[in-house]
């Protein structure tokens, strides 16, 4: 642990290469972050990064994205190993709550996802935790394609945003327009007599891949859609971050024999959005919600 006088530090919004440094630190934590992560990140909310620099170095930052001004997310809380218990980093969440509440309209919620050891202290500052989101990993495996899945396209585009928005709460689409069309990724949909009922993203991750969003109006359509996303990735490590409060997303992967990983908890400084948690079988990411 190095010495360091947390006066002397600059907070600083982070420019893309900033964001790329906090990639690979979430890399080294064993967080699993895509790697065309960053780029969607970045274009989602250029404002939304922020961090402490010491000497020029960055040594301790994260996210504060704004939806739209409707909405905050926190997450990306990093410190370098060797600043951690020097109380910068309660220094740099506070500040980074702080300012994320300065971008948005009066009264708007902020939501993230806690570890557990984070989570007494993130309680401190506001934040409730309201359910348990845990992460599931199984191999891919090659299943027979199930009616009414196909893949998401650019035409489907308008449905899938209104769909997500239901599902999410708040409206993102520059995150999904960017979200959906990554490289190294796969975008299902289903569809009933001509309505989508259900959509998933799976996306490569520095191990393996991952599934979210996975929202679905029933847990038939969403096993067809977990399904869709194991398929595209045979032999390979599939991850989803599922509700625990959604016992039918529970009793998916147990149907699937897959392991538990490990789980955050999703927490919200101000009212709680209301959200169809039964359509909910796979949250879309850690940082930014």
């Amino acid at each position: 642990m190095q010495e360091i006088n947390p006066e002397t530090l600059q907070f600083e919004k982070l420019d893309f290469n900033g964001l790329l440094t906090l990639v690979d630190w979430a890399r080294q934590e064993g967080w699993n972050p895509g790697p065309h992560d960053a780029e969607v990140f970045y274009r989602t909310d250029p404002d939304g990064f922020y961090g402490y620099f010491h000497q020029g170095e960055l040594i301790a930052g994260g996210s504060v994205v704004s939806y739209e001004g409707e909405f905050g997310f926190m997450g990306f809380f990093i410190v370098k190993p060797e600043y951690r218990g020097t109380g910068i980093g309660r220094q740099l969440w506070f500040q980074r709550r702080d300012l994320l509440l300065s971008r948005l309209r009066p009264g708007a919620s902020i939501g993230m996802e806690g570890v557990v050891d984070m989570q007494a202290f993130y309680a401190k500052g506001g934040f409730r935790l309201v359910f348990r989101d845990e992460r599931y990993r199984r191999n891919g495996e090659s299943f027979p394609p199930s009616p009414g899945i196909t893949l998401l396209t650019a035409d489907d585009f308008p449905a899938a945003l209104k769909y997500d928005r239901q599902c999410f709460g708040f409206k993102r689409e520059t995150f999904l327009k960017n979200w959906l069309t990554m490289p190294e990724s796969f975008s299902f949909k289903a569809s009933t007599n001509g309505r989508l009922t259900g959509m998933a993203h799976m996306r490569k991750a520095t191990d393996g891949y991952k599934i979210g969003p996975l929202f679905a109006d029933s847990p038939e359509i969403a096993e067809a859609l977990y399904r869709a996303c194991l398929s595209a990735a045979p032999g390979d490590a599939v991850f989803l971050d599922i509700p625990v409060i959604n016992q039918a997303a529970c009793q998916l992967v147990k149907s699937y024999n897959a392991e538990y990983v490990f789980e955050c908890g999703r927490m919200y400084y101000g009212p709680e959005p209301k959200l169809p948690l039964p359509k909910i079988f796979g949250v879309t990411t850690f940082e930014l919600g």
